[in-house]
C-alpha cells in the first residue's frame, strides 16, 4: 500500500509519499511519483493540497442498503448521480466556508472516494480496477434545505456546490480492497457515522463501469460513493473528521 499526497512546498505543488509522520517528496506526479528528491516534510507541518485536481467529482445518492432500508427508499436499478464542480473542492485541514447566500442547515456526509488513474470510457466491471488509482476520504457537504425548497425543481447543483463543499484527501491510498473498509465520521471528536463499504448497492468497480458508459472519466477525477446513516447538520466552528483505516483522517473545520 502506498499513500500518495500533494502538498505545497517552497511555494509550489509537490508530490510525496506519506510514511508515518513524514512526507517524502518525489519528482514526478501523483500518477507516477518518480524518484525521491531526498527532501521530506513533517506531515503535521505540511500545507496540504487536494491529492488530485479533478475535472469533476461524480457523487452518489442512495447507494447504501442500510440507509435505504431505514429511510424507506427503493433500491435503485442504476446509480443515482450528481456532480460537484471544481470550485467546491477543498483539501485536508482547509476551512469549509459558511455560505453567504444561504442561512439554513448544512450537513456533513462521510464517504469513500474512488480516484481515477487513467482515461476511462465504456469499461466493463472486470476492467474497472485497472482504471482506479486508489481511494480517498470524502466529505460531501450539503445545504440540506435547498434540495427541495422549490417543489418544482430539486436544487442538487446549488445544494452541493458552494465553495468548499467537496472536501477530499488527505491522500490517495493504493493497493486497498475497498470491501474491507469502514467509514467513520467524527464531529467535534464524537462518532456520528460508522458503516462498512461492503454495504454499497453499487460497489466501486460497478460504479466506475456504469459511470464510464455515460461520461469519460479522466485521471484525477473522483467518484464519491455515497453515504449511509448518521448524517446530521453542523454548526459553524464544528470540526469534522472522516476516518477510513488504511487511508487516514480527513479533517476540516466548518466556518
Amino acid at each position: 500500500m502506498t499513500l500518495l499526497a500533494r502538498i505545497e512546498h517552497a511555494g509550489r505543488p509537490c508530490v510525496g509519499i506519506l510514511e508515518g509522520d513524514r512526507i517524502r517528496l518525489h519528482a514526478g506526479t501523483i500518477f507516477d511519483p518518480g524518484p525521491a528528491t531526498g527532501e521530506e516534510v513533517a506531515a503535521g507541518d505540511a500545507r496540504w493540497l487536494t491529492p488530485t485536481e479533478p475535472t469533476e467529482m461524480v457523487a452518489l445518492w442512495n447507494n447504501f442498503r442500510a440507509a435505504a432500508e431505514k429511510n424507506g427508499w427503493a433500491i435503485p436499478a442504476e446509480p443515482l448521480t450528481f456532480l460537484k464542480a471544481p470550485n467546491s473542492f477543498a483539501a485536508h485541514e482547509q476551512a469549509i466556508p459558511v455560505p453567504k447566500s444561504y442561512d439554513g442547515r448544512v450537513a456533513y456526509e462521510g464517504e469513500l472516494g474512488i480516484v481515477i488513474g487513467k482515461t476511462c470510457a465504456g469499461v466493463s466491471v472486470a476492467e474497472a480496477a485497472d482504471y482506479i488509482l486508489g481511494y480517498t476520504c470524502v466529505n460531501d457537504v450539503t445545504a440540506m434545505e435547498l434540495l427541495q425548497r422549490d417543489p418544482s425543481f430539486a436544487q442538487w447543483t446549488r445544494a452541493k456546490n458552494f465553495d468548499g463543499f467537496g472536501v477530499f484527501g488527505p491522500v490517495v491510498a493504493t493497493g486497498l480492497d475497498p470491501a474491507s473498509l469502514a467509514v467513520r465520521t467524527l464531529v467535534n471528536g464524537r462518532e456520528r457515522q460508522n458503516y462498512r463499504a461492503d454495504d454499497m448497492i453499487f460497489p466501486p468497480a460497478a460504479l466506475v463501469s456504469r459511470i464510464s458508459q455515460d461520461m469519460t472519466l479522466v485521471p484525477g477525477d473522483v467518484i464519491a460513493c455515497g453515504t449511509s446513516l448518521g448524517v446530521l447538520p453542523m454548526k459553524a466552528g464544528t470540526v469534522v473528521e472522516i476516518v477510513i483505516d488504511g487511508i487516514g483522517t480527513l479533517r476540516n473545520r466548518y466556518g
